[in-house]
Formats: structure tokens, sequence, C-alpha cells
């Protein structure tokens, strides 16, 4: 993709297509109370955790059921009108902007553990189940979901982003952990994918098809998945380093070790810095990794001597270890709270985030480069990274109004996507390409995956209505 040149290219075409009178007083007869035009409302569910700013969408539905999402499809449809579903508005990347205009189907009520198969290892949920309420729920029998993006997401909206956070390394993504879906389609029917058996080789994986899509091949409104048994012994440790190499570097012989740590997160002097500011911490303000170990007592025990031994070599030092979940959620407070700690840290700004995955063979030269350009900008920023599966995270903290400040970090971002891309990265390891990088999934993929890419969508959703105008343009 070529570079910004000005801030034009920056923004989303917004389009809105016309919502007919009609179709307003049908959702209003149809839902009622559930229905709301107020512009209260509607900003709430008009904006996300992204740095673009659209009109909102001209009404939200507050679904209950799979029937009232299919039928709020069916009438949008009717009406040749997009939906764009809703779960919590934690998207980072425009995904639940409405650039087409359109209605909002807020999936948040849909909120049941509907059924959990303990034998089998497997929960089915509707789409607004938030990762914390199904863990709550799966405590008390000794189970758990490991999928955790930092942010309380919903599994809908996990589900529609492919999102994976701080267990990957070790449990996989969204990608490994769904295994069926009801899903409502474009003209509002209902259908089902998958199953709950480990594997199938039963036609397409439609499964896989929709886990991603973005909400732009349909709506999930019941979702089946992996869970796994709470593990016998749980440890975790930070450790901080004289620098972004020496920790980059020990992670990078962690895991060609074969290790099976479950977490190793990186975060910056910065983010370190902001953390201690916003939570009142008083971490060493070094670079650091947050680690965590599951396993036997045994086990545990030989992965994080193995592990404090390489971080030693590289210069690692105070290492804190916890055993008890308090202690644990402690540690993990740095990590969690980055995100919002880097906002507050300069009030009024708008933070351009970046999710670049590597092979771990090449995160080191990725990272460190891009470190290097950043800090030669003068562009506020904070850094965080899943490392241990070769995932980083920039965010570029901005003067919303100030459209020089605009254009610099999106050529931090350009510049650090082409990077990855030729270390043989993605330009997305788990946020999803929304708005933000269309242009960058053509770099990525090519012009005639993601022509194959267009006829999908044309064919499950002639009229367009599911979310467009995200992924790529048609």
């Amino acid at each position: 993709m070529n570079a910004p040149a000005d801030l034009a290219r920056l923004h989303p075409a917004v389009a809105p297509r016309p919502v007919p009178e009609s179709l307003l007083a049908a959702l209003r007869e149809r839902f009622g109370a559930q229905c709301s035009t107020a512009m209260a409302v509607r900003e709430q569910h008009g904006r996300d955790e992204s740095p673009f700013d659209v009109p909102p969408p001209a009404a939200v539905v507050f679904a209950e059921s799979t029937r009232d999402v299919a039928d709020a499809v069916k009438l949008a449809s009717d009406a040749d009108v997009p939906v764009i579903p809703f779960g919590v508005g934690s998207s980072l990347e425009g995904h639940l902007l409405a650039v087409q205009g359109g209605i909002s189907i807020d999936l948040s009520r849909m909120k049941q553990v509907l059924a959990v198969n303990a034998e089998d290892l497997t929960v089915t949920v509707q789409p607004g189940v938030t990762r914390r309420q199904l863990n709550e729920e799966l405590r008390s029998i000794g189970l758990f979901f490991p999928i955790d993006p930092g942010a309380d997401a919903s599994i809908g909206g996990m589900t529609a982003t492919r999102a994976s956070g701080t267990n990957a390394v070790r449990y996989g993504t969204m990608r490994e952990n769904v295994l069926a879906l009801e899903v409502v389609t474009a003209s509002g029917e209902t259908i089902r994918t998958g199953t709950r058996a480990r594997k199938s080789s039963a036609g397409y994986d439609l499964t896989r098809l929709i886990v991603g899509s973005e909400g732009t091949l349909g709506i999930a409104t019941e979702i089946t998945l992996r869970i796994y048994p709470l593990p016998e012994a749980v440890s975790a440790a930070i450790c901080s380093f004289p620098s972004i190499e020496a920790a980059v570097r020990t992670t990078i012989q962690v895991i060609q070790l074969g290790v099976p740590i479950a977490r190793v997160e990186l975060i910056d002097v910065n983010s370190v810095r902001m953390v201690n500011a916003h939570s009142r911490l008083n971490l060493r303000e070094q670079p650091m990794l947050l680690m965590e170990f599951h396993g036997s007592p045994a086990g545990v025990q030989e992965q994080a001597e193995t592990v404090q031994a390489i971080a030693s070599e590289m210069g690692g030092n105070d290492f804190e270890w916890a055993t008890t979940p308090e202690e644990r959620t402690r540690l993990w407070t740095a990590r969690h709270n980055a995100y919002f700690a880097a906002v507050q840290s300069r009030p009024g700004c708008r933070a351009v985030t970046t999710d670049t995955c590597v092979p771990i063979s090449r995160l080191a030269d990725c990272l460190l480069a891009s470190v290097d350009e950043v800090d030669a900008s003068g562009i506020p920023y904070f850094l965080v990274g899943h490392v241990g599966d070769g995932n980083f995270h920039f965010g570029y903290l901005i003067d919303p109004h100030d459209p020089d400040e605009r254009l610099r970090a999106e050529q931090l971002s350009h510049n650090l996507v082409s990077r990855a891309i030729a270390m043989g990265g993605t330009c997305t390891g788990e946020h999803g390409i929304g708005l933000h990088k269309m242009g960058f999934l053509i770099d990525e993929a090519g012009e005639g995956a993601v022509a194959m890419m267009r006829t999908l969508k044309k064919a499950l959703d002639p009229k367009n209505i599911l979310n467009p105008g995200k992924i790529f343009s048609l």
C-alpha cells in the first residue's frame, strides 16, 4: 500500500444509505421499547475505540433472542438497509461504525450460558456473554475458557474478530476454540455450522468462515466453545530487563526451547510508567516480561526454573513470583490496564493502534526497528505484546485535532505493517481488518485472494447489508 500522503485516505468513506421511515416504524412495531432512535443511544452505538468519527446508526435494536436478530435482519434486508452487530464496543479498528448508515443490533442482552458439557469440555453461550462472566460460571466446576484479549469483550465480538490475547501461546485463538455456531444470515435465515465433536470432515468449514468475518457474512447468535480444566498449579512472575532487546531475546529462547509457557507478555518502559501512575503501582520502570506457567506443581516449577535461568543470562532481574489468585491478579493489572492507562496519560488523546504478528524468529528484528522509528518520531506511544506468539501492539497517542500528528502516526503504522509483511508476518494478529487495515489486507493477501473474499461476500450477502464497508470495499 502506498504510504499515507494526506489525511483524506485515513478517513472512511461515509456514504449513508437511506433508512426509510417505514423500516423504523416496522422496527418500533416489532420491538417496542427494544428499539431506540434516541440520539444518546445511537451515538453510544456509533463509536468504538478506533480513531474514526462517523455518524451514528439510524436506530438501535436490543436483541434478546435469535428470533429478535433474525426478525431485525429480515426487516432490514427487505428495505436494503445495513445492519451492524454490536457487543460491548471495545473494537479498535472501526468494526462497529455505520459507514453506510443503517441500524445497530445490540447483542449484549443475549448473555445466557446455554449448556455446559463438562464431560466433553464444551460450553454453548449466547453472543453477549463476556469472557469474565463465562469464567465466573465455569470456575465452580473446575473449568475455564482461556482466550483473554485484555478487555472484557463479548464472546460474540471475540468470535467475529477471531480474537486471541494473552493465553494464545499455549491455548490458541478463537479459530481453534470455536467448535460450532448458530448464525443469522443476510436474508434473516438461521443456520447451524459445526458440531460439539472435536473434528469433522463434513463439507466446507463454515464455522471458520464465520469466525473472523467481522459481522460481514452473518451474525452469530449461539457459540459452542472448547473449555479446559483449571490447571492443577499456576505460577506467575514479572521480570525486569535492561532493554527491550533483552526481554525479546529471552522470549525467543523460551519458545524455541519448547517451554510450554501459558503467557508471556512484554510491557515497555513507557507502559510501565503509565500503569504505575494509573493504578498507583511501584513497578520497576524498565522493560518487563509478565509470565504465567500452568500444569502440575513439578511441571510448573521446572518451567519457571528454566525461564528464570534464560532471563538471568539476558540480564533479567527483580523476579517477583505469585502463586495465589490475588497475587497473580495484582501482577496482571499492569498488562490489563495498559491501554486505558496510556489513553489517560494524555487527556483527550486517541490511540492509533497496531497489532502486527511475525514469525518468532523475526520478532526482535521487527520490534526493535519499529521502536527506533517511533522513538525518532516524537509521537508519544506505548508498547505491549503477546510476544510468545510474535504479536505486539504499538499505541500511538495522538491529538485528534492535530492532522499532522495523525498523519505521522499513520505513517509509523504503515511502515510497521510493511516491515512485518516483508518478514512473513501479518498486518493484524487479533484485532481484525475493520476500516483501518483494508489497504494492508491487499498487501498481505494479494488482489486475487481479496477478490475471492469479495466473491464469497457477494454470494452470501448479495444486498451488502451485513456490516458493509469493512474488511474490503465492494
